[in-house]
């Protein structure tokens, strides 16, 4: 386990991380894993930290995936997504809009709102 950890470290890629938990689940039991969690949290800078790391592992979005049926699959995701996931995937959506769609946008949630 010293070793897959050291390897993470040194390799500083999320895809290592996603190895070392599946060579975790497999080497340490769950209270050695609960304890390492623990560990990890603790030593954030602040608990606003270790929450927002607590929320990404709580969470059951994940990332988005390629929707196949847009506009429900989006809907899907954004319901098992955080607060704070469903934000910066929307702020970074709009951004990738070209100026004439994100005006676009702008004029629909308008029309939205009134209508509310």
């Amino acid at each position: 386990m010293s070793r897959a950890l050291g390897y993470c470290l040194t390799a500083g890629r999320f895809n290592s991380w996603f190895g070392f938990v599946i060579i975790a689940k497999a080497r340490l039991t769950v209270v050695e894993r609960a304890a390492l969690a623990w560990a990890a949290l603790r030593s954030l800078d602040s608990p606003d930290q270790a929450e927002i790391v607590a929320e990404g592992v709580i969470s059951r979005a994940d990332a988005p995936m390629p929707f196949l049926n847009t506009l429900e699959d989006a809907r899907w995701w954004a319901s098992l997504a955080s607060l704070s996931e469903r934000k910066a995937y929307a702020l970074a959506a709009y951004e990738a809009l070209p100026f004439e769609e994100q005006m676009a946008f702008r004029r629909s949630i308008s029309e939205v709102e009134v209508a509310i």
